[in-house]
């Protein structure tokens, strides 16, 4: 299979994962955070093998995102447009690294809905759910121009 297959692959059941019904007994929070925590974990599993189709002209020995999306990893203009994507606070793959972050540390990223009947709600926070689905469309809408612009050269 091909970087390409399986990056778009990877991306496909992580969405697959977000939009699988969870049901309404006693387990229904737990398998909300167990997928949406899954999820992430495919989508960072796209971001590197996205990063793999990117690169693979440069051929890299590694393909650690944290290592070719630092400041002072290699010079590559893909690299160097996920860079400057990943500092744009509204963009899918800055929000992406801070969860992968959080998924990472001991606290994990999903969290359990918390009813507060003291808590004057605001407004609408989108759940890790809602989040994930968006942010998986912006990446897969990014991906084609990163695809293309890497074609043309």
């Amino acid at each position: 299979m091909s970087a390409r297959s399986r990056t778009n692959q990877l991306l496909y059941q992580a969405e697959l994962l977000v939009s699988m019904p969870i049901g309404e007994d006693e387990h229904a929070p737990a398998r909300q955070m167990a997928l949406e925590e899954s999820a992430l974990a495919l989508f960072e599993l796209a971001l590197t093998s996205l990063l793999k189709e990117v690169t693979e002209h440069a051929r890299l020995e590694h393909h650690v995102w944290q290592e070719l999306l630092a400041s002072n990893g290699p010079p590559l203009a893909e690299l160097q447009r996920l860079r400057d994507l990943m500092r744009e606070p509204e963009s899918w793959l800055y929000w992406l690294t801070q969860k992968l972050e959080q998924l990472h540390s001991s606290d994990g990223a999903a969290r359990r809905a918390v009813a507060n009947p003291a808590m004057i709600a605001v407004g609408h926070q989108a759940s890790l759910h809602e989040e994930l689905l968006m942010h998986l469309q912006a990446a897969k809408l990014e991906i084609a121009a990163l695809r293309e612009t890497s074609q043309e050269w």
